[in-house]
């Protein structure tokens, strides 16, 4: 290892020329890599910039109206949002992931059923969802307009997502762990728990990023479910928009334009914020 690891440049250089095949596939990824970099660069710095210079106190204000135009309800309402759809979507799809790895047998049909479905799930296209989430949680249900309609229906949106990250997070354990652990006489919940369970927390955390950051980005399927009230609600039965639905309603109306920029700047912030409190709660639960 010591050895491979001491390579210099030119040594690799000349292992290019002897075989060009594998210099051709270096530039390659090395281009790939590099044009993945700079869209993410232009795009956040497209958005800083657009956004930035129109970020003004009134925009955060407690209360909206049509002169402050105060993001301040949108932010508190996707903050809640996210609780909401986290509580809801995290423990069963957890759970789920657990009873297919470690309780289910490779080859049960109950198991390819579920994974069968949870990928058709993440297929459908957020408007359905919200179409669903409207004529069953809105309509049938009589939630009306609300935050715990649409954080309903955000649940179901990412529970597939949850379940099939922590699913892969839990088969990247060893399986010595498991043996280790049965070998010094631990049952089957307290091996999960307290040996499998830790070494894939990163794995999982992974999961539920990527599923805050669909819930923060979410607008067709809120829209159709907690509404656009522009405001606070009292309490999760009551309509409220998110940052996302605040931006897009403000974009379509055409005299804020100016407006939405500044609120894609704190939908970024918002989104790399939670992504990093995520990443802190990871390293912690780590060392613990």
């Amino acid at each position: 290892m010591k050895a491979i690891n001491n390579v210099t440049f030119k040594d690799k250089l000349q292992g290019y020329i002897k075989h060009p095949f594998s210099g051709l596939l270096f530039l390659l990824v090395s281009l790939a890599a590099l044009i993945t970099f700079a869209v993410l660069f232009f795009l956040i710095s497209y958005i800083l910039m657009r956004g930035i210079p129109h970020l003004t106190l009134s925009l955060f204000e407690w209360n909206y109206n049509t002169t402050n135009v105060s993001m301040t309800p949108a932010i508190v309402n996707t903050i809640t949002m996210v609780l909401l759809a986290l509580l809801l979507a995290g423990p069963f799809g957890i759970f789920s992931a657990i009873y297919l790895v470690e309780y289910a047998g490779s080859g049960n049909k109950l198991v390819k059923t579920v994974r069968t479905t949870t990928e058709t799930l993440s297929g459908i296209p957020s408007i359905v969802f919200g179409l669903f989430g409207y004529l069953f949680f809105v309509v049938a249900l009589g939630w009306s307009f609300s935050l715990l309609a649409g954080a309903f229906t955000l649940a179901i949106m990412i529970l597939p997502l949850v379940m099939r990250t922590t699913e892969e997070a839990l088969m990247s354990v060893p399986m010595s762990y498991r043996e280790g652990s049965f070998a010094l006489g631990a049952g089957k919940l307290r091996t999960i728990f307290r040996i499998v369970l830790p070494a894939a927390i990163p794995g999982i955390l992974a999961g539920i990023i990527l599923a805050t950051g669909r819930v923060v980005g979410e607008t067709a399927a809120l829209m159709f479910t907690a509404g656009s009230v522009a405001q606070i609600p009292g309490s999760v039965m009551g309509s409220g928009r998110t940052l996302a639905v605040h931006m897009y309603s403000l974009a379509s109306e055409g005299l804020y334009v100016n407006q939405a920029s500044a609120t894609a700047v704190v939908l970024l912030i918002v989104v790399i914020a939670l992504n990093a409190f995520s990443g802190f709660v990871a390293k912690k639960l780590r060392k613990g």
